[in-house]
């Protein structure tokens, strides 16, 4: 009996695929896809890994931003609606310990060369993949960490983080960040493991805190309560 040629069998198998199915595939090896060839690569090679016609990919997707966006979506945000912001807003626990707990899980989710690298390209290119995500970090992750984290500190309380603090929380979330780039983007290896960096980037962040009195960052936040006062009216 005649063999069919192995692109035969791989049409076949992707007939069996469920609507739905066949879309997360898609989405699946365009994210894979993207991480190794970054933005510049064409729907048409990418049907072509898919092994399907460029025709059918854009009935699931109608263009190539949209395609983009649902990536977006599945490596970025999906991962933060696993009940992390009720982690960090838990106030039955120290802040360092969710603080903790927080990074733990949150790196387990962007370590890794794909992640990583479709971030990195994303910003190459311009694209609003980073510019949507950096506003989730800051609204989503950064500003509640400074809100907690100013409760337990005992400092006031206020409605919106002052430009001191998200700068402080910035290069702190960043030096995480920063050493999984080292890792899985340049290949350079660790000095130290993942678990002590995320401690001793918790334990140097929350130390500033009680410092903030005296450093002019508090005038920082006053000045800044004042301009977000006046942009509210």
């Amino acid at each position: 009996m005649k063999k069919k040629p192995s692109s035969t069998v791989a049409r076949v198998k992707q007939k069996r695929l469920s609507p739905e199915d066949r879309r997360q595939e898609f989405v699946r090896k365009a994210t894979e896809f993207f991480s190794e060839e970054g933005f510049n690569g064409g729907t048409r090679e990418l049907a072509r890994r898919l092994g399907v016609t460029q025709p059918l990919l854009y009935r699931y997707f109608p263009s190539k931003e949209e395609l983009i966006k649902e990536v977006y979506n599945k490596v970025y945000l999906e991962p933060l609606e696993n009940g992390w912001e009720k982690l960090l807003t838990d106030r039955s626990r120290p802040v360092r310990d969710r603080l903790l707990q927080f990074y733990e899980n949150y790196t387990d989710v962007i370590f890794s060369r794909k992640w990583l690298r479709i971030y990195l390209f994303s910003g190459l290119k311009g694209l609003d993949i980073n510019r949507w995500y950096v506003g989730v970090v800051r609204d989503k992750i950064l500003s509640r960490i400074i809100k907690e984290c100013r409760h337990e500190a005992g400092l006031p309380a206020q409605s919106k983080p002052s430009a001191a603090e998200l700068e402080m929380a910035w290069v702190f979330h960043g030096g995480i960040f920063y050493y999984g780039v080292r890792r899985f983007i340049y290949e350079m290896p660790a000095l130290q493991d993942k678990h002590e960096v995320i401690a001793n980037a918790v334990d140097g962040y929350l130390a500033s805190f009680p410092r903030m009195n005296g450093n002019g960052t508090k005038r920082s936040v006053a000045k800044s309560n004042r301009l977000n006062a006046a942009a509210d009216r």
